[in-house]
């Protein structure tokens, strides 16, 4: 179970740019036909390619245990899952006005949501069958209830900022800020739990 030596080492990057002003009219149009035009077709297209991913994680976890190397076409390919569905969410949730494209590529002119982690050459075995047996007790537990608290946090920040894009067109910045740091936590813990790295996920969302 390897560390970082600070978060910026740490293989699971992810970041928003900082919106200066955001559309009212985008707001009401996500909050209340967000579900037509962005939860029906990308939902449906998510919802099946999770499917895929789930399978796909699947057959990894058996490659990791026997040759300790997750496939990097199958790496590849639920790493862009979890950037499309990253991007989906960041649209939905007000942070960006940026409709989200309908893939999971990197690079994305345009998208100001960035998310990446560093393919791991190999990975340890023990490490992962510690991860399924024990994972709830040593990443859960102490990662979940810091994470569930977080979670409500941001959830009220989330409706506050709903109110302060509609009067000002502006998502407050520390507030900004403090979910997106939540979001970073969240994944970096998601990475691990997932086996896409071996490094435990430090106790901070900060980059």
């Amino acid at each position: 179970m390897g560390n970082a030596q600070n978060t910026g080492d740490y293989p699971v990057r992810f970041s928003m740019d900082y919106p200066e002003s955001l559309s009212r009219g985008t707001l009401l149009l996500k909050t209340f036909l967000g579900w037509l035009y962005v939860g029906i077709p990308h939902g449906i297209i998510l919802a099946l390619y999770g499917i895929a991913v789930g399978v796909m994680e699947f057959i990894a976890w058996w490659a990791v245990l026997f040759t300790g190397r997750y496939p990097r076409g199958i790496f590849d390919f639920v790493i862009s899952y979890m950037r499309w569905s990253i991007r989906v969410g960041a649209y939905t949730g007000f942070f960006t006005d940026s409709y989200p494209p309908f893939n999971g590529d990197e690079n994305v002119e345009g998208s100001p949501v960035r998310f990446s982690v560093d393919y791991p050459e190999s990975l340890s075995r023990g490490t992962l069958l510690l991860r399924a047996f024990f994972g709830w007790l040593y990443v859960g537990i102490p990662h979940g209830i810091i994470l569930f608290f977080l979670g409500i946090a941001a959830g009220i920040i989330q409706f506050i900022a709903w109110w302060a894009i509609l009067f000002n067109a502006r998502y407050p910045q520390g507030m900004f800020e403090f979910v997106i740091n939540y979001w970073r936590w969240s994944l970096r813990v998601n990475a691990y739990m997932a086996f896409l790295t071996d490094i435990y996920p430090p106790f901070t969302g900060e980059e």
